[in-house]
């Protein structure tokens, strides 16, 4: 799947949700290649998605060279942890969440990169996500519960 549109706002967030089945505890995971973007270069997974203003989403962006776990209420994004981590445009990475209660993973390779505790949404849609004219590509999504 890639993400193509260039669109040119910063605070436009085009993202896809799996429908049917919401998942509470999950290991969700996806390969990703931010290719371009000139405000960003984001990939994100989207998960515990209540509806397009509510959920969480752990993104990693080669622009910014860090990861951060965002919560959406009522469509007002804030930031809950952030890591710095090497994200290359051009090079295939893997992007991981793990949550299990309240308690929230995020990897980036393979290395565990945020950790925190967080109980505003219990379960919820999982899918993908990226950031204003982000051109991403997405394979293998994996989620397990």
């Amino acid at each position: 799947m890639a993400q193509t549109a260039d669109e040119a706002v910063d605070y436009h967030f085009p993202y896809v949700v799996l429908a049917g089945q919401d998942f509470s505890d999950l290991n969700a995971s996806v390969s990703f290649k931010a290719v371009s973007g000139r405000i960003d270069q984001a990939a994100g997974i989207i998960f515990r998605f209540v509806d397009s203003g509510d959920y969480y989403v752990l993104r990693a962006n080669a622009l910014e060279g860090n990861a951060i776990l965002f919560k959406y209420i009522n469509g007002v994004r804030s930031s809950i942890a952030s890591a710095t981590v090497p994200v290359s445009t051009g090079q295939w990475h893997m992007l991981r969440v793990v949550a299990t209660g309240n308690s929230l993973l995020g990897y980036v390779d393979g290395k565990l990169v945020i950790s925190v505790r967080d109980s505003t949404y219990n379960q919820g849609k999982v899918g993908l996500w990226t950031k204003a004219d982000s051109v991403t590509f997405f394979d293998d999504l994996v989620v397990q519960y």
